[in-house]
């Protein structure tokens, strides 16, 4: 089956998330859009040397039973998408992509393969299948630069040097804090890092932070990290830096930000919450991307998920 790759037109998204280096052995037929590999300088003549196919991003949804687009398909590309097509990528089907899955994914019956690094899973009309072969965590390397980007463009967009007077507060022991946790300690700043079972203690000295950097994303709606309530009590100018980019439920209220507007300043507390964050480090997350997909999901053939559809609709 044909699998076809476009460039996502997420905005300022850099990242190349197919190398011509990592294709082999794939059970696909590669479809590459014009000028894929570009922002890291790759021609398409890379792409045909592979055994790839060249072509313009409408003939790819046409002629595709499976797309990849690394972030969510923008309103341009809707006419183009094929009833019951597979759309591959970071769709956040629950979070930025709740318009996407009510306005396409449901009405044409797509097939939608999100590939969350925890939990990556396949999404059918109001249906949801676990992705059995992907491990948790097959893509962690791409949450700490999450977490990395997001700290170093926050601090820098802030305007600030941090000092070991500078309180600090990450949340959560994961991929993303540790990435966080990475880029602000070169400062040496005071950091203190909480978990779910030291909240409260997080929560007993909100005031004292000068920034405080969330790398939670919360399953259920309502259990909010910070409620509106404790950030009435944050300190005037905090920065509250969401790496995980889980708008308006770790942090309640919050909306997300972009990488050219990256900061919203509300009742004197700063919030950055970009969702595309490692596409500041383009180049590095680009390989890992390309890499970890191209051994978990690009390999195996396409026609796997129209097979798990169909044993879905006998079981229904």
């Amino acid at each position: 089956m044909k699998l076809g790759f476009i460039i996502p037109e997420f905005p300022y998204e850099k990242r190349v998330a197919l190398l011509p280096e990592h294709i082999g052995n794939f059970n696909n037929e590669i479809v590459v859009e014009n000028g894929f590999g570009r922002n890291l300088g790759i021609d398409d003549k890379e792409y045909l040397k592979a055994g790839c196919v060249i072509s313009d991003r409408e003939t790819i949804f046409s002629t595709c039973e499976a797309v990849f687009s690394l972030k969510l398909l923008q309103p341009s590309d809707y006419p183009y998408i094929k009833k019951g097509q597979i759309i591959i990528g970071w769709t956040h089907p629950s979070g930025s992509g709740k318009e996407f899955m009510q306005s396409q994914a449901k009405p044409k019956g797509l097939i939608i393969v999100d590939l969350d690094n925890i939990q990556p899973c396949i999404y059918y009309n109001d249906h949801v299948m676990p992705i059995d072969w992907l491990k948790p965590n097959f893509i962690y390397r791409n949450s700490f630069i999450a977490g990395l980007s997001s700290t170093y463009h926050a601090i820098l967009s802030f305007g600030m040097i941090p000092t070991s007077s500078t309180r600090v507060a990450i949340l959560a022991p994961g991929n993303v804090s540790q990435g966080a946790f990475s880029a602000i300690s070169k400062w040496g700043a005071d950091i203190r890092l909480f978990y779910r079972k030291t909240m409260d203690e997080f929560k007993a000295d909100l005031e004292s932070f000068d920034i405080i950097i969330s790398g939670i994303e919360v399953d259920k709606p309502g259990l909010h990290i910070l409620t509106l309530e404790d950030q009435k009590r944050l300190k005037k100018n905090c920065l509250v830096i969401d790496a995980a980019a889980d708008a308006g439920k770790a942090i309640e209220g919050s909306h997300y930000t972009s990488i050219d507007n990256p900061i919203y300043t509300k009742d004197n507390v700063h919030y950055y919450v970009v969702n595309n964050a490692p596409s500041i480090f383009y180049r590095d997350s680009s390989r890992i991307i390309s890499s970890s997909f191209s051994r978990h999901i690009y390999h195996r053939d396409v026609q796997v998920y129209f097979d798990l559809i169909e044993e879905y609709k006998k079981i229904k």
